[in-house]
């Protein structure tokens, strides 16, 4: 599934605002080979594409949680030690070290907060690309 132009178009823009170097469609020519590439999709058709677009020795990164199946794709994609990775998950320790390590780091987080009980519109927002950075869920805490 991809997202619609006006959402892809939003999404750039707002990595741009940040800062991003280079932003375009996942079909598109990178202007200069590639370090890395970070996959969110849930599908795995852009997986061969971010191959293709890293230099030799440069990581593929699926970072969703589920994805589907990826293309079969020629070898020489992963020929020149270039690597391709999944994330699965993350202990306390991981957590901790990248919150330190951010902490010393110039970032600039955007967040729209969800009341939970709204979970099912804060999905359908991410998923229409109609919210700039990450979507959060705040629990209503209850008075005791």
């Amino acid at each position: 599934m991809r997202l619609p132009a006006r959402a892809d178009r939003r999404t750039q823009r707002f990595a741009r605002s940040l800062g991003v170097a280079w932003v375009g469609d996942s079909d598109a020519d990178v202007p200069v080979p590639l370090d890395a590439a970070i996959i969110f999709a849930q599908h795995g058709a852009p997986v061969p594409a971010a191959l293709a677009a890293c230099a030799k020795g440069g990581t593929v990164v699926c970072a969703g949680i589920h994805m589907s199946a990826i293309p079969a794709f020629p070898y020489a994609l992963l020929w020149q030690e270039r690597c391709l990775r999944s994330v699965a998950k993350l202990i306390r320790a991981d957590g901790a070290g990248f919150l330190a390590l951010a902490a010393r780091l110039p970032l600039r987080t955007v967040v729209t907060t969800f009341p939970l009980a709204q979970a099912n519109r804060a999905l359908a927002a991410v998923r229409d690309g109609a919210i700039d950075g990450a979507a959060v869920l705040v629990p209503v805490l209850l008075k005791l």
